[in-house]
């Protein structure tokens, strides 16, 4: 069998074409289920006796049951296979947001955020490492950029439909905020139930690719494991203990301090300034998204075109410092707008670069657990953020000292991630 190309080229549009669309929604309806606390909080605080403290710690808590099942999350992918894993965590969430909408009292709020993490945490690691096992290197970085476009379009969808579901408040003696938790729940259980029949393990069970289709993409696949191993082979355990594989860690913590920060707040921040219909926030909480989406996808096709992660993380996290700085001082509803819209840039932007990182030294069981570890390091943020800034509101009656501080930590990353390119711990 003469291999060429032009099978290569094939293979990866029907690969692409296939499961980045189907994943994408997958993950625009996690990341909806995940963030549309900030939305019901319009409603559901006052319902619930929530300070901002305590919605801070309700939305935060999210994150303590995704950091305990990050890891083993992500070994049982590797084990039994996508299509089995990824359908039944699909069908876990749903049913665990959809249950959101009939809490009580702030204690029945907590243990549900804890569980719905609890059912998410192997959501996104196992799709970073299903990636790995579809495109080569050289398309990696654009193939998850495509992918993390479902979070700022879940920002751009969800606002307005947020919003619109918020006005369906007092309908049939139903909260507006438990409709939009149920309603937004339900399509995460029917995708849940589609995903064990679409997906498909691996190339070489890909029936829908042609023979020689599937014979390149397995070769390239499998020289690129093969170069990855002589450089680094390297156990579950051992990796845990990898230098680098902790200062990926720490330089995704960074990332996602200010990124979580500022989303599970962005309609409360926007209120902040203006008073406005729950719709209208909706609508204006979807610019930054919007935006956001453009620079990921462009910032992923140049890191990808230029072969270079390390620049193309740096400047976007300086650009998210910006906005955080501006938003820390903001005397009006543009500039909280267009400070938000700066933040969204800068973190969004990095995702598909700084995910071509890990795999150019970590393939197999040892790129799962250091995927799981860096995710579950950097889920430390998606709790500290959003406490932080409810707490300094509680006690500032303002949230500008917790921004500013954010805005160190995107400087902290800029800085981290030139350093390792220096150390030159990660090969170009």
């Amino acid at each position: 069998m003469t291999l060429t190309p032009e099978h290569g080229r094939r293979a990866l549009a029907k690969v692409t074409r296939r499961l980045i669309p189907f994943i994408f929604v997958l993950y625009v309806a996690n990341y909806i289920d995940r963030v549309n606390v900030s939305f019901a909080a319009l409603g559901m605080s006052a319902d619930l006796g929530l300070s901002s403290t305590a919605y801070g710690f309700g939305a935060g808590i999210f994150f303590a049951g995704y950091i305990l099942f990050q890891i083993p999350a992500n070994l049982i992918l590797v084990r039994f296979g996508a299509r089995r894993w990824i359908g039944t965590i699909v069908v876990a969430w749903g049913l665990v947001a959809g249950a959101m909408a009939f809490v009580r009292t702030p204690e029945e709020f907590y243990v549900l955020r804890f569980l719905l993490g609890f059912a998410e945490a192997g959501f996104f690691p196992g799709m970073i490492m299903y990636l790995t096992l579809w495109f080569p290197a050289s398309e990696r970085a654009r193939s998850v950029s495509r992918f993390m476009t479902a979070i700022p379009i879940a920002g751009i969808i969800g606002g307005p439909l947020a919003g619109a579901l918020l006005s369906l408040d007092g309908a049939i003696g139903i909260a507006g905020w438990r409709w939009l938790l149920f309603l937004e729940a339900a399509p995460s259980v029917l995708l849940g139930i589609v995903a064990f029949r679409y997906l498909t393990d691996r190339p070489a069970d890909a029936t829908w690719l042609e023979p020689e289709e599937r014979a390149w993409l397995d070769g390239v696949l499998r020289d690129e494991k093969e170069a990855v191993v002589e450089r680094y082979d390297g156990s579950s355990l051992r990796t845990l203990a990898n230098g680098t594989v902790w200062a990926l860690s720490l330089l995704w913590l960074l990332m996602v301090l200010p990124y979580y920060g500022t989303t599970l707040w962005l309609p409360q921040l926007i209120r902040e300034q203006a008073t406005l219909s729950d719709f209208t926030v909706g609508l204006i909480a979807a610019i930054p998204p919007l935006v956001g989406c453009a620079a990921m996808i462009l910032v992923g096709a140049s890191s990808d075109r230029r072969r270079e992660r390390f620049l193309h993380i740096a400047v976007p996290q300086l650009v998210c410092a910006a906005g955080l700085g501006l938003l820390a001082v903001s005397w009006s509803l543009p500039v909280t707008v267009l400070g938000l819209t700066l933040a969204a840039v800068g973190a969004n932007a990095v995702a598909g670069p700084y995910w071509g990182l890990p795999p150019r030294f970590l393939s197999g069981a040892a790129a799962a657990s250091a995927i799981g570890l860096i995710n579950m390091v950097g889920s430390i943020g998606g709790f500290v953020g959003p406490y932080a800034l409810g707490a300094v509101k509680d006690r500032t009656q303002g949230f500008g000292p917790a921004l500013l501080a954010l805005a160190a930590m995107a400087v902290g990353a800029s800085v981290l991630v030139m350093l390792l390119k220096r150390a030159r711990l990660l090969r170009e």
